[in-house]
């Protein structure tokens, strides 16, 4: 008789958790606003000077930090799943990297986007073994990378072989910058926050949870197709804002 084969189960899928996905769609919903406010200095419309007042910087600083904490934590909790599944999000999102690289190259060829948020991603999940290996010590690694990131600076960093790493004395012309010192550092809070959560048996508190069931169900939309928005939301505003002015002209 032949033998019977034993199944191989299949690997879990990386489990989804609302508040999370709510988090990461409230990121979202920023971005989205904070780009359709740049829009309309791009078109003429108003006159905000995002790239350069400390109160616009910190809104864009603030939602990238928290994209990345969020990253962080994501880490953590696909630790356990499958290694297919880690490697065909990184080709997603190394796909959606070279598209940002490319339409921004044909809308603003002096400063595309060459090491955006997408193209730190990438780089960040390649070596997501390795922060996730740190445990109770990424958030002290985590501190000392955004302390390095934020104090030193030095024109040795400058040229763009190398300043994606961070230090640089000069920010580059482009349009998105997401070197990896500071932002690693965020990255691996997000690592230690993720631990602690996942020790503590992902436990969501009274108050945050009665908050969930408030939220807007779009905002779990937007957290589960993040990537999407981010790629298609800044095509579409141009589209609206193009469509606008022609029809007043």
């Amino acid at each position: 008789m032949a033998r019977s084969k034993k199944r191989i189960p299949a690997a879990a899928p990386t489990p989804r958790l609302d508040i999370v996905d709510s988090a990461r769609g409230f990121a979202v919903y920023m971005m989205i606003a904070y780009h359709f406010l740049f829009d309309t200095t791009y078109f003429g419309l108003t006159r905000f000077h995002m790239l350069e007042d400390a109160g616009w910087i910190a809104w864009r600083d603030a939602i990238v930090a928290s994209f990345l904490l969020l990253v962080g934590l994501g880490f953590v909790l696909a630790e356990r799943h499958s290694q297919r599944g880690r490697w065909k999000r990184i080709g997603q999102i190394a796909a959606g990297a070279a598209l940002v690289s490319a339409g921004s190259y044909a809308i603003f060829p002096a400063s595309f986007i060459y090491f955006g948020v997408l193209h730190f991603n990438v780089l960040a999940a390649l070596v997501a073994p390795l922060l996730l290996r740190l445990r109770k010590g990424a958030c002290l690694v985590g501190a000392a990378a955004i302390v390095a990131g934020c104090w030193i600076h030095t024109p040795l960093f400058d040229p763009k072989p190398v300043n994606w790493l961070g230090f640089i004395a000069h920010k580059p012309i482009t349009e998105d910058y997401v070197p990896v010192f500071p932002w690693i550092g965020v990255v691996l809070i997000g690592v230690a926050l993720g631990h602690a959560w996942q020790a503590a048996g992902l436990r969501v508190a009274p108050r945050l949870r009665a908050l969930q069931m408030r939220l807007p169900r779009w905002l779990g939309w937007l957290g589960r197709h993040s990537l999407v928005v981010y790629l298609v939301h800044q095509p579409i505003l141009f589209g609206l804002f193009e469509a606008g002015r022609w029809l007043v002209m």
